[in-house]
């Protein structure tokens, strides 16, 4: 999906942040983060999914029925891409992986470094080394101090 639309969401002039694909029930959402330098208005989101539910209805990747949404990633912004981990080192991140590392899946602490596809956070003053490709989920952790 993210090689269908990387291309015209960086025409419109933003980065194509990362994509999600929730299954609730009956509903089905596609979320698309989109980011800029300028950051994101309400404008920009219209803008950038009329041209993404355009290339879907042409291309019809997802044969069931769904929502589209277009938002920035906000504050407790998801990192999808390992370079998104690298550009925030020093910060906070919470993070569930697929599969247990050390008995535990749910991890929350520093972003302290990123070797490769390693990823290492420290928790509790003790450094966790993830392999990106076992992270299922991970997020920014807003501070508010």
């Amino acid at each position: 999906m993210t090689d269908l639309l990387e291309a015209p969401v960086v025409a419109l002039g933003f980065e194509l942040w990362g994509i999600e694909f929730i299954r609730a029930g009956k509903h089905s959402t596609l979320r698309v983060f989109i980011d800029s330098e300028q950051g994101v208005t309400v404008e920009d989101c219209a803008e950038v999914s009329r041209q993404v539910g355009a290339i879907m209805d042409v291309e019809d990747p997802i044969t069931e029925e769904y929502y589209l949404e277009v938002s920035s990633p906000g504050l407790d912004r998801p990192l999808f891409k390992v370079a998104q981990f690298e550009k925030y080192v020093g910060q906070e991140a919470a993070v569930t992986l697929r599969m247990a590392t050390n008995n535990r899946r749910k991890f929350k602490g520093v972003i302290k470094a990123v070797q490769g596809d390693m990823i290492t956070l420290t928790v509790d003053g003790k450094d966790e080394v993830l392999a990106f490709t076992n992270i299922q989920k991970a997020n920014i952790v807003p501070n508010f101090g």
